[in-house]
């Protein structure tokens, strides 16, 4: 048996080191028990929750602390956040609680003495250690995404380089009729915003290279969707001139916007969904009501158009949009609701079906995005868009009865149908746009609480099925609850819900949001990967039942987008400079 011999002078060190942390914890106890601001959980710990207070170099940060105020988000605790980040968002629109008292420039900079051991500046330091463990677990779950956007790149330009898109399973090209012709690039000019966004630079340059050498509508040899052509295509070059400021993509972007200008040619303005682009003959389905324009697309048309006019100096395009916009304010509107339905010869709505799922959807969207695209002053497009608002909120939305979940409904002859589309679940994020545009606090928290709501509603339908993966329809009946098991429950690359969950995460700050697209992104890594790409599913309650083989553009465009986004700082693509179409492509908000 060994002997045992303490070092006598290691001895007094050790205790001198545990005297010394005795008098910190002490001190620091007695600083922050007599602030009258800690923020006090419900078990007497203070709740930190510091969102962009910290960036990942705390020693710089330690140099010049930013300014701080506390704010309220919707049922949150309160948290600490920066001056300028709330700001950015439109100071007086977003702030829901006046700021408390300024610093000394001195207490600010940090620079000269020690730092106070206020509760505040306390919540600050621990929030830096909280948000850097955060913003690792951040970095990597960006970089996860990143991955899946080369993992779908390389297997589109593997099997379908040059065509509409990719069949991952039989790597063989995939085409729709929407995109008027096999030839017409639409994975390309739809990606490559995303590839540049996410830093992508190879990938971006083979993309770049392809529009600028080889993109032209004369490869569009069939008939295409005018609506479809510009969220994609036009939305997809706007939007990288935007980025780049490369002259060419103007050029391209006239050259799609020019094409699609016949469809325009009605006696209303009102233009129709299909084009043959050689002989410029317009018309539309047969099944829409009788041959009648379908609102969603009619109305999703502006943001791109407007664009185009200013960056091309061409005032066509902006005079074919708000054309269609005056005419859709004009006509009578029972209950102040839009029917999914307008005829473009008399500029009158027909039928009485209401959705803010298929048929409607993105009009809705392209009021307020209008509205701020305009810098906030399109007071048309402000005014539609609240007045309709208030007739959605008062006919369209309900609350289930088992588990009280808030949900949208469509309108059949004013009937409500109980059921809500994968594709009405961007509706959070307008609604949560709305609510930073409020006047008053008390209309800010009711709007963002039923925001938040519908999300939740959303996120139901994704962690009731078995993949987690949320089903084209889910239902609110007898045998259904944010569920679909019956039909309609397949899944196709659908990006809303990741979308909305994108709009609530930068406006509230709210962790879970981060969390919730996190746990959609690694159900679908899980389910839809395949060796070339990403698939759908038949059932999203039986993922075994197999996929559908088809990787849509927008898979690309927008979920792998958002989902970047919703790990990356707010400064990429920040709301206060830029609005994103119903393709989440990126335009800027107009200085003039």
């Amino acid at each position: 048996m060994k002997t045992v011999r303490f070092n006598k002078q290691a001895l007094a060190v050790v205790a001198a080191c545990f005297i010394f942390l005795l008098c910190i914890v002490s001190y620091l106890s007695t600083s922050s028990e007599s602030h009258n601001n800690a923020v006090i959980g419900e078990r007497g710990r203070a709740h930190v929750a510091v969102r962009d207070v910290a960036n990942r170099h705390v020693a710089e940060e330690e140099q010049e602390k930013p300014r701080v105020i506390h704010a309220k988000t919707v049922g949150e605790s309160e948290r600490v956040i920066s001056r300028e980040k709330i700001e950015k968002l439109r100071p007086a629109r977003v702030n829901l609680k006046p700021p408390v008292e300024e610093k000394t420039s001195t207490e600010e900079s940090g620079v000269g003495k020690a730092p106070s051991k206020t509760s505040d500046e306390l919540e600050i330091l621990i929030g830096k250690i909280h948000y850097e463990d955060k913003d690792d677990e951040n970095d990597l779950r960006r970089q996860k995404v990143k991955e899946m956007m080369i993992h779908a790149w390389q297997g589109y330009k593997n099997y379908s380089w040059g065509a509409n898109e990719l069949k991952p399973m039989a790597k063989t090209p995939n085409s729709q009729n929407i995109f008027g012709g096999s030839q017409m690039p639409a994975t390309i000019v739809d990606a490559a915003d995303t590839l540049y966004i996410m830093d992508l630079k190879d990938q971006y340059k083979e993309a770049r290279d392809y529009v600028e050498k080889n993109f032209s509508m004369t490869k569009s040899t069939s008939t295409l969707s005018v609506f479809e052509t510009t969220i994609r295509f036009l939305g997809g070059l706007v939007s990288l001139y935007a980025l780049t400021q490369e002259p060419f993509y103007i050029e391209k972007a006239r050259e799609v916007g020019e094409a699609l200008l016949p469809a325009f040619n009605t006696p209303s303005g009102i233009p129709k969904s299909n084009l043959d682009v050689a002989s410029k003959h317009a018309s539309n389905y047969g099944w829409a009501n009788g041959g009648q324009s379908i609102l969603s697309e009619v109305g999703s048309l502006h943001l791109e158009f407007l664009y185009l006019s200013r960056i091309s100096q061409i005032p066509t395009f902006e005079n074919k949009v708000k054309k269609v916009r005056d005419a859709l304010e004009k006509a009578e509107k029972p209950d102040g609701l839009y029917s999914n339905y307008i005829n473009p010869d008399t500029g009158r709505f027909t039928g009485s079906h209401m959705s803010l799922g298929a048929l409607g959807d993105s009009f809705y969207e392209y009021l307020i995005k209008s509205y701020v695209q305009s810098n906030y002053t399109d007071r048309q497009a402000k005014n539609m868009y609240w007045d309709v608002s208030d007739a959605i909120q008062k006919h369209m939305i309900k609350v289930s009865k088992q588990s009280k979940l808030t949900y949208t409904v469509e309108l059949s002859n004013g009937q409500p149908q109980h059921k809500m589309g994968h594709l009405a679940c961007f509706v959070p994020g307008m609604f949560a746009l709305q609510a930073v545009n409020e006047d008053t606090v008390e209309e800010k928290t009711r709007i963002m609480t039923l925001a938040e709501e519908l999300a939740k509603t959303c996120h139901e339908s994704y962690i009731r099925s078995d993949s987690h993966i949320g089903p084209e329809m889910f239902y609110f009946n007898d045998h259904d609850e944010a569920t679909s098991k019956h039909s309609e429950n397949g899944y196709i690359q659908r990006p809303e819900v990741i979308e909305g969950w994108f709009y609530l995460w930068r406006l509230t700050g709210k962790t879970m949001y981060r969390d919730w697209v996190w746990d959609a992104v690694q159900a679908v890594d899980k389910h839809c990967r395949v060796d070339s790409g990403f698939t759908g599913l038949h059932n999203v309650y039986k993922p075994e039942a197999g996929r559908d083989d088809v990787m849509q553009s927008f898979f690309l465009a927008e979920f792998l987008k958002y989902a970047y986004l919703t790990f990356a700082d707010d400064s990429l693509i920040s709301l206060d400079k830029w609005v994103f179409n119903t393709e989440a492509h990126p335009v800027p908000i107009l200085s003039h």
